[in-house]
């Protein structure tokens, strides 16, 4: 009797040290996400364009449903592996956040823009 009262006591004492899973988990907060996206938005800022052709868009970010969250414009002087491997690193932030927070969103699906122009060296989404 006394053996399997020590091996019950000896099991729960070992499962009080055993590692929760979410403790091990990196956390995605909004300022991170806010921090990162500046970085993008400064990134594609440094470039500038000179015709409208010569703008072009991605998406960007997760919704909770799927889909980007919108799309950003961009010159096409910009190293397009750059950028694409920065909004890459942002989706993964931003799919994790949802992921943390149990995020909902309207499932509305966001469509590209149609209309990009060359506005002031800036292109633009032209409504």
């Amino acid at each position: 009797m006394k053996t399997i009262i020590r091996f019950l006591l000896l099991a729960t004492l070992l499962q009080s040290f055993q590692c929760n899973e979410d403790e091990s988990v990196a956390t995605v907060t909004p300022q991170q996400l806010a921090q990162k996206k500046q970085e993008i938005l400064d990134y594609i800022n440094s470039y500038s364009c000179a015709e409208a052709s010569g703008c072009n868009s991605i998406a960007f970010g997760a919704k909770p449903c799927g889909g980007p969250r919108e799309f950003l414009v961009y010159p096409n002087s910009v190293d397009q592996v750059t950028l694409q491997n920065l909004v890459d690193e942002y989706y993964e932030m931003d799919n994790e956040y949802n992921i943390q927070t149990g995020a909902v969103s309207d499932c509305m699906v966001v469509t590209a823009p149609s209309n990009i122009d060359c506005v002031n060296g800036v292109c633009t989404i032209i409504d």
